[in-house]
């Protein structure tokens, strides 16, 4: 494999950059995270239907979805130390293969308590394909490309996430098919990812133990980056549904806002990652937080449902892309086991963000008004705006 010489003292580690893409990682990364995207979009809904014709009350099923998210945070922890263990790409298989057996779970056993354990598995499995996903893909390409694979990346997720609930349309909610066929796929994936990695040049960094939490003092802005888009991504699926309905829309228009949001968010993605090798990164990034949050704002003001679709349609995309932008600086910047400690970082900012953007924007739809819930959601984007602004222009002026 091609690298760039690095002249280094005695003592120091080795840090090794290629100058080609290696694609067989980058296919077999985007494969992986696709099957985790498809498997989360698939059991937040379909659980939640399940349990609800099942008569469980909503404080019980919010409280599986609890599990799911404390299993996301636990891996975050753990998964430097279980790279020391085993190679990361074998971690990445194994961990697909855990996905497909808690699928299988679902549908087979119905017990409540042992629901909560799946979905606790899964969410810590579903946190070490997407942490070492992203390790892999910024460890196999070249800076130049980064933006371009990023927003590749980016489509992946979104797409396996919007994909999901397919199998409900096909296969309903009432004999456990849709989990199962998703075990299927997910397991399918399993072994093309394992065929695909013995092709690879480069695997996923071993992390250290201990490092998430210190890197959070060395990117804050990026993990702040993280949080905020999971903010407004969060309010969108969630709260903004339920704000449609309460102001008169049909369920149909609420139920096709969330197909007008994840479409252009998932084909916009690799024009986004172009922009973040042409030009400025932090420029892209406060572009589309500027956007989303005017989107956000603007859709309380519109009357229009097919203006207000659209709007809707933008705010995604470019909240997304603030994703894609976080993505592409954390390869830019770091590399080797310090990927490992920032992506398990952005997990855990996510993990944050999405607790954050439920609560916050559905209690401020109980509390004061419908129209709370994006306007809060807005501000949110419009603040992290104001926060990188300032950010470049101290950069700027410590450079001067």
């Amino acid at each position: 494999m091609e690298v760039k010489s690095v002249a280094m003292e005695a003592g120091t580690t080795v840090v090794v950059k290629p100058i080609v893409p290696d694609v067989a990682a980058i296919i077999t990364a985007i494969t992986g995270v696709t099957a985790f995207a498809a498997a989360q979009g698939l059991t937040y809904p379909l659980i939640s239907l399940v349990m609800e014709r099942r008569g469980v009350p909503p404080t019980i099923s919010g409280l599986n979805s609890g599990a799911y998210a404390m299993g996301l945070a636990v891996s975050t922890f753990t998964v430097g130390r279980l790279t020391q263990v085993l190679r990361g790409d074998y971690l990445i298989v194994l961990s697909l293969i855990g996905c497909a057996c808690c699928l299988a779970l679902f549908a087979s056993f119905d017990p409540l308590w042992l629901w909560f354990v799946a979905r606790f598995a899964l969410g810590f499995f579903a946190s070490i394909i997407f942490v070492l996903s992203e390790t892999w893909l910024n460890t196999a390409c070249p800076n130049s490309l980064r933006g371009r694979v990023s927003g590749i990346y980016g489509m992946g997720l979104c797409g396996g996430f919007a994909a999901g609930p397919l199998a409900i349309t096909f296969f309903g909610t009432s004999d456990g098919l849709a989990f199962a066929s998703l075990s299927g796929y997910v397991t399918l994936v399993a072994f093309v990812t394992f065929l695909l990695g013995r092709y690879a040049r480069t695997h996923p960094h071993r992390g250290a133990t201990g490092e998430v939490l210190k890197f959070l003092g060395k990117a804050p802005l990026l993990i702040i980056m993280v949080s905020t888009f999971a903010f407004a991504d969060v309010a969108a699926i969630s709260t903004m549904p339920i704000y449609f309905v309460r102001i008169g829309h049909s369920a149909t228009f609420a139920a096709a806002s969330v197909t007008a949001l994840a479409l252009p968010t998932a084909i916009v993605q690799p024009a986004i990652g172009w922009l973040l090798d042409r030009t400025s990164r932090f420029a892209v990034a406060i572009c589309s937080s500027f956007v989303a949050g005017a989107s956000y704002l603007a859709i309380p003001f519109m009357s229009s449902e097919l203006g207000i679709l659209s709007a809707f349609g933008v705010m995604g995309a470019a909240n997304f892309a603030l994703y894609t932008c976080a993505l592409t600086m954390l390869g830019d910047r770091f590399s080797g086991g310090s990927l490992v400690a920032g992506s398990a970082a952005f997990t855990l900012a996510y993990a944050t963000g999405c607790a954050a953007g439920s609560s916050i924007t559905a209690s401020a739809m109980e509390l004061i008004a419908p129209v709370a819930g994006p306007i809060a959601a807005g501000i949110i984007l419009l603040t992290f705006t104001c926060v990188t602004i300032v950010d470049a222009f101290v950069r700027r002026n410590n450079k001067t």
